[in-house]
């Protein structure tokens, strides 16, 4: 990384919602000698932010604040240029954050951010990560909820596996909690752009290197019902399944034919039909523009669940593995998915960026091959749980 910074981790989109719980996050948990500021648009929202960590530790109400704004490239550019990482939580990032990712790539800073949104990281992937190996940038997508607790896990599970065979992993997605208003608003916005993301996948699609001689897929399941869960398994059309098959294509430990399948793990078939009927509705509604805008306000940027409501919610990712002639079922959990992990992760992976001892990289990059083992000891330490399921492990609950 050419030059020195001023910055270790600069948090950029401070003042919002899950913004301000990383922020909290990293005035508890940074090390001593971290040198680290808030960034955003508005200097007032950000000082706000600034006096709440003070509450937390006196000695950060002088933490340095930096004003920018994606619609003024130079003051993104002047950002980017002062710190080793900065981690965004600027969303819907489609709209917000190429400017960002733009400057990191020419600046040789790393990035890593919490979208969940197929399109934009396939559009960075196109127009900014041959600058970033150029410069040694690593830029590290989905770096909350959407997919670390995925891709890690799904790494953890293949290194349970024997070496050099053909492996296969289904992910089984459970969870209660609210999400977020960036992930609504996110997500809402996706619905009404399928055709657009489909474009920019094949485009990336015809310019990405595939791996020599190992055959890499993640392949939609079938729903059904698990055995092995007492459960429904619906195919879960998020990001997560991309960046598992990203990293199997970047790790030979994953074996010549890796196959990953993705599910949201459901109790009573009800659920199932109403969400179908919930995603089919939004996605209709989203192509008209009345009905896309009355979606959009009823979730605003900025709002979010108590510490009550967060304290109650939870995740739980099974996974299971066959390879070799073995089977292995693993988990990851945690706590509230939606805003204190996600936050927890966001805060670990710019850590983990800024101060360890990592493998040579570059480009745009997902958590596992950016990081993997000195991320997965940071969220182990941090509280989330990777394990093992002894033969006898139940269901979910």
């Amino acid at each position: 990384m050419a030059g020195e910074r001023t910055y270790d981790v600069v948090l950029f989109g401070a003042s919002g919602f899950t913004g301000g719980l990383t922020a909290e996050y990293l005035a508890r948990h940074a090390p001593p000698g971290l040198r680290w500021a808030l960034a955003g648009r508005d200097p007032d929202k950000l000082r706000a932010v600034r006096d709440r960590l003070a509450a937390v530790d006196p000695a950060l109400a002088g933490l340095p604040m930096l004003t920018a704004d994606v619609s003024d490239p130079g003051s993104v550019r002047a950002l980017a240029e002062r710190t080793r990482v900065v981690a965004s939580t600027v969303g819907p990032f489609i709209r917000h954050g190429e400017p960002l990712v733009a400057a990191c790539a020419r600046a040789g800073t790393d990035y890593v951010d919490i979208t969940g949104e197929p399109e934009f990281v396939d559009l960075m992937y196109l127009r900014h990560h041959a600058e970033a190996v150029r410069t040694g940038a690593r830029l590290v997508h989905a770096c909350g909820f959407d997919s670390i607790p995925h891709d890690l896990g799904a790494w953890f599970t293949v290194r349970q596996l024997p070496a050099d065979v053909p492996i296969t992993v289904d992910g089984f997605v459970r969870a209660g909690g609210r999400f977020s208003a960036g992930t609504y608003h996110s997500a809402l916005i996706s619905f009404s752009r399928t055709s657009e993301a489909s474009r920019v996948a094949r485009e990336r699609r015809a310019v990405e290197p595939r791996p020599r001689g190992r055959r890499v897929r993640a392949v939609p399941g079938r729903f059904s019902r698990s055995p092995e869960l007492g459960m429904w398994a619906v195919p879960l059309p998020t990001i997560d399944p991309q960046v598992v098959r990203r990293s199997a294509a970047a790790r030979p430990e994953y074996g010549p034919d890796f196959r990953y399948r993705h599910f949201a793990a459901v109790k009573r078939l009800p659920t199932v039909l109403a969400a179908a009927v919930a995603l089919g509705g939004a996605a209709g509604l989203m192509r008209l523009g009345p009905s896309r805008r009355w979606l959009l306000g009823r979730l605003a940027s900025g709002q979010g669940p108590t510490p009550e409501q967060r304290a109650r919610s939870w995740f739980r990712v099974r996974f299971v593995g066959t390879g070799g002639g073995r089977q292995v079922r693993t988990e990851v959990a945690g706590g509230d998915p939606g805003y204190e992990e996600t936050a927890k992760m966001l805060a670990e992976s710019a850590l983990c960026l800024a101060l360890d001892d990592l493998p040579p990289a570059a480009g745009q990059l997902t958590p596992v091959t950016a990081m993997g083992e000195a991320l997965l000891d940071r969220l182990t330490r941090a509280g989330i749980t990777f394990r093992v399921l002894g033969p006898t492990a139940g269901t979910p609950s």
